[in-house]
């Protein structure tokens, strides 16, 4: 064995259920072999009085540092955007596609796969946003380029990017029972959005298969009294887990203190992330801190997950813990690997720490 013992001291450290201010973390390559309050080790970190997290997940960014990998997708943009979320706690995302032509699609596709036989990291696969969405929940996506949900449009997407395309956020409400069960086969995680499905149509997706639903609240039906909509669905099932960004922007602070009293720990963070892009379908405008279309229609964040996670606890009202859970262990779940990533705890990735 390779063994690799460092002190961590003069911080604050959260292993996902439990604050302590001095550990000896030990690792053999990349894995955590052990975590204890003391005992010898190789090297010693001082944390300045900074934090020692789990890394974060972002299940939902289009791009970084001035490159729109949505729109514009290659190695070099996909590049741009691992070391935009790296540089915010995200050491883990699933970089996101937008509604779009298969070809951009496919050329996102072809960049992940080039990146994975490069060595690179940190990417878990692609999310698909489209292009089978409610036009009556379109947002800012571009209604031109949505696809009715038939067999052979979802297989031509699944098959090309099988072992790629990891999440894929969809209308349920459009979808046959056959089109489910080919994004199941496909090992995709469904999850529903830009969703104009009743209460009863959603509640009967989840139990088809659909687990998770994308930021919450945002192109979605509503709660109402006489119909509770995607939204009350979400609140009212057991299991299912939905995304939010939490700007102040996509979604009210106090309608995130309630969702997440609500849900507890089926509720976690996205950045929902895009950046400058002067030219194609998403012509995203930096306006204070979002971005929206050249109409003004709200269309992304300027969010990193340190960002969204420091606005949960300072403006929402949030446990420090629990934020830090929402940006991490729950994500985790969704992608199942929460055996993997979101504590600091032994037989987890030696590389998923962050300093906050």
């Amino acid at each position: 064995m390779s063994l690799h013992s460092i002190r961590y001291f003069n911080g604050n450290i959260f292993t996902g259920d439990s604050w302590h201010n001095e550990l000896v973390i030990t690792t053999n390559y990349d894995r955590i072999v052990s975590v204890a309050e003391q005992g010898e080790a190789a090297a010693e970190k001082d944390l300045q009085g900074n934090s020692l997290v789990p890394a974060f997940i972002d299940l939902q960014l289009y791009g970084g540092n001035g490159m729109l990998f949505g729109e514009h997708p290659s190695v070099e943009s996909l590049e741009a955007t691992v070391d935009y979320s790296r540089a915010g706690g995200a050491k883990l995302i699933l970089p996101t596609v937008a509604t779009n032509s298969n070809e951009i699609v496919f050329a996102a596709i072809d960049a992940v796969r080039e990146y994975w036989g490069r060595g690179g990291s940190g990417v878990a696969g692609l999310h698909l946003e489209g292009p089978f969405l409610n036009p009556a929940k379109c947002g800012a996506h571009d209604i031109n380029k949505m696809q009715e949900p038939t067999v052979s449009n979802i297989r031509t997407i699944t098959e090309y990017g099988r072992g790629i395309v990891r999440f894929m956020t969809i209308a349920p409400e459009l979808f046959t029972e056959e089109g489910l069960e080919i994004l199941k086969e496909a090992e995709i995680i469904i999850s529903a959005g830009h969703s104009n499905a009743s209460y009863e149509e959603a509640m009967a997706a989840f139990e088809k298969g659909v687990s998770t639903c994308t930021h919450l609240f945002n192109a979605m039906s509503p709660l109402q009294h006489r119909a509770p909509g995607l939204v009350g669905a979400i609140m009212d099932h057991s299991r299912v887990m939905s995304s939010i960004v939490t700007d102040g922007y996509h979604v009210d602070p106090v309608a995130i203190r309630l969702a997440k009293k609500i849900m507890g720990d089926r509720l976690f963070i996205i950045t929902d992330a895009v950046t400058e892009n002067p030219e194609g379908h998403y012509r995203h405008r930096l306006d204070g801190n979002r971005y929206v279309m050249p109409d003004g229609t709200l269309s992304g964040s300027a969010l990193t997950m340190t960002s969204a996670v420091n606005y949960c606890i300072e403006k929402v009202g949030i446990d420090v813990s629990e934020a830090l859970r929402m940006a991490s262990l729950y994500p985790a779940k969704v992608l199942g690997m929460d055996k993997e990533w979101g504590r600091i705890a032994p037989g987890y990735r030696a590389d998923a720490l962050f300093i906050l």
